[in-house]
């Protein structure tokens, strides 16, 4: 498991990672907090001619709250994806396996995620492997292939509450017409998306909280729009703009009439 956005280190053997694992304490060592202190409490400057350096007082930190602090703290989470980075797990032997889902997602206990986000599979190479389709053409459809479903039912069973985000990193052929681009058909991918969103609920009874939009490539702003003018079941809600980078800024605003 590596993470897009909360970080890519791996955590055991299994390939599970990004997650933020305290270590244990340390007893105090007076010389390294010396250090420490000097580097923060103070600065040190030229004195006078052989006299050495002196301290000098830090300038003071001023937190101006007056157009607001930026987005809160959501949690930490950790990303299932990339092409089988967390494809041993589900072969582990027990009780290894449960205790590693433990140390996962179990709340206060380990890592306690509170966010999965999972691979889309496109049947496509997307780093260090290949996940396979939930629709490998399009009058195909089987929501048991893989093992994102069972790795998030996992977490779900371990902790209710938690978060779960799904993001392509490759789409099938068939999308693009034999094209690799995703957009110039955007109701189909919608279509295909939305398939994926739809049989989480009906064969694992999992709700998905957010569904991103194309792993570390462009966005389409039609794309975008499309799941929202599906009947009934999605809500496009954009993120306040003063939190996204400025040159999204303007297709965000554009596109605010669809939240």
């Amino acid at each position: 498991m590596g993470t897009e956005g909360i970080g890519p280190n791996g955590l055991g053997p299994a390939g599970l990672g990004a997650a933020a694992m305290g270590a244990a304490a340390l007893p105090p060592r007076p010389a390294a907090l010396l250090c420490v202190w000097l580097l923060l409490g103070s600065s040190w400057g030229p004195g006078p001619p052989g006299v050495g350096a002196v301290p000098r007082p830090t300038a003071t930190y001023v937190l101006d709250a007056g157009s607001g602090l930026g987005r809160q703290f959501d949690g930490i989470g950790a990303v299932s994806g990339g092409g089988a980075t967390s494809r041993l797990l589900v072969n582990y032997q027990e009780p290894y396996r449960s205790q590693i889902l433990d140390y996962l997602f179990k709340p206060n206990f380990g890592a306690s995620l509170h966010i999965l986000k999972v691979e889309i599979g496109g049947d496509g190479q997307s780093t260090d492997g290949t996940e396979p389709s939930h629709m490998h053409y399009e009058n195909d459809e089987n929501y048991f292939r893989g093992y994102e479903w069972w790795l998030m039912k996992e977490a779900k069973k371990r902790n209710p509450q938690i978060k779960l985000i799904g993001l392509p990193w490759t789409f099938p052929a068939w999308i693009g017409k034999g094209e690799n681009w995703p957009y110039d058909y955007p109701h189909v991918t919608a279509y295909y998306i939305i398939s994926w969103i739809l049989g989480a609920k009906q064969y694992h009874d999992l709700d998905i909280d957010y569904i991103g939009i194309w792993n570390e490539r462009a966005f389409n702003s039609k794309y975008i729009k499309s799941p929202a003018a599906s009947p009934g079941h999605f809500l496009i809600c954009l993120p306040w703009l003063p939190d996204v980078r400025r040159m999204w800024r303007t297709t965000l605003e554009q596109m605010r009439s669809t939240c």
